[in-house]
């Protein structure tokens, strides 16, 4: 099968939906489809054999982020001739609710189109509002499939129609059989606990762990924090008491094989994430490498973390819950034991073997599975899957 994937955010950011990208079309092309992405990227970008780059993308307030999109006449024109080379049987687009080459993809393309919604945002008017633009793109849409049930919730509520859920995928073994680092290692009295994320986006919740840290040095003064992540340090570390900043080390941007190795070496993973989440990756890659999992209590968060069985949760933004769950994790080998094997267990509903076999479900569907079946049949598949209508 031919299939065009269609990132939105720029390849040269990190983030939950280029990773998700990136695993989907390498899992494709371990199976031996023939996968081609289209995405933004500066030109000093190294990129993989498969992405095409789209041009340069520009930063955008998106969802109490900042996303980087490429959007305009030229971006049209370039979608419009990867459209026309690619010759695909099947189109995947990430976020064409968005100012993006998704958006451009949908308005340009013919034939069978998938598209992934990732954002959870109860509260959107810009979506809203933008609804009028966005139909005609809508309706070209042959599938629609959402990350989680929040995201789903988003679609119905701003956009209308319905969506299959399927989450993120993660391949789990590359994080279970990583090799810990000894000097990210805890010992004894002076544990490890884990943060990834941009230090200098709020949401990510890294000025809540802040706040906790002082309570959490009094109880166990051992305690190490690592942050992996880009963004000012210096800012990261203000509301921190000076005496208390040399147990926080920065680690700056790390690569996908040292994320997996810090995950396998914490004694703790902590996401103090505030809002705006549609899934959590993280959560599932650090239960993937076998780390205890502490989150704020977010629906998304709570539903990865199968409502706190597989990881436990604290009140969100409220510094004092984190610390005090902390400490009780960090103090109870058997707890963070139980947990790791819950969360092993639990974890096995993300891998790409799973995810991929239902997104290629959907692939299909769309291409030639419709046409088989009968009539009755066909507009319960098609209402299911969140077909446009006929």
């Amino acid at each position: 099968m031919r299939v065009g994937i269609v990132c939105p955010y720029s390849w040269d950011v990190p983030g939950g939906v280029q990773l998700h990208v990136r695993d989907l079309a390498e899992h494709l092309r371990g199976l031996g489809h023939e996968v081609s992405v289209l995405a933004p990227s500066d030109d000093e970008t190294p990129l993989p054999p498969y992405v095409v780059s789209a041009g340069r993308a520009v930063p955008v307030p998106y969802n109490g982020s900042v996303a980087r999109l490429n959007f305009g006449f030229l971006s049209a024109a370039r979608v419009r001739r990867w459209v026309h080379d690619g010759d695909f049987d099947v189109l995947h687009v990430h976020e064409p609710a968005t100012p993006s080459l998704a958006l451009l993809t949908c308005w340009s393309a013919q034939g069978p189109i998938v598209a992934t919604f990732h954002t959870s945002n109860p509260r959107s008017r810009a979506m809203i509002a933008a609804y009028p633009i966005l139909q005609p793109a809508l309706e070209k849409i042959s599938a629609r499939v959402a990350v989680s049930e929040y995201a789903r919730r988003t679609l119905v509520e701003h956009l209308g129609g319905d969506a299959v859920t399927i989450p993120n995928g993660v391949d789990v073994d590359f994080f279970a059989e990583a090799e810990p680092r000894a000097e990210w290692q805890g010992r004894p009295g002076a544990p490890t606990v884990g943060f990834l994320g941009r230090l200098d986006e709020p949401r990510k919740g890294l000025p809540v762990l802040m706040r906790a840290m002082p309570r959490l040095l009094d109880g166990l003064p051992g305690t190490r924090l690592l942050v992996a992540g880009r963004g000012d340090e210096r800012e990261a570390l203000s509301g921190l008491p000076p005496r208390l900043r040399e147990r926080v080390e920065f680690l700056g941007m790390v690569s996908n094989e040292d994320k997996a190795r810090l995950l396998r070496s914490v004694d703790l993973y902590v996401a103090p994430n505030t809002g705006g989440e549609s899934f959590g990756i993280i959560l599932v890659e650090a239960m993937s490498a076998g780390a205890p999992v502490l989150a704020s209590d977010l629906d998304a968060f709570a539903q990865v973390l199968d409502g706190g069985s597989a990881g436990e949760l604290f009140a969100n933004e409220d510094a004092d819950a984190l610390a005090e769950a902390a400490l009780g994790l960090l103090r109870d080998e058997g707890r963070r034991a139980a947990l790791r094997e819950r969360g092993a267990q639990h974890v096995r509903r993300f891998d790409w073997s799973t995810v991929g076999a239902d997104i290629l479900a959907v692939y299909e569907t769309v291409t030639d599975g419709a046409a088989s079946v009968a009539p009755d049949e066909r507009a319960g598949l098609r209402a299911r899957l969140g077909f446009a209508r006929d």
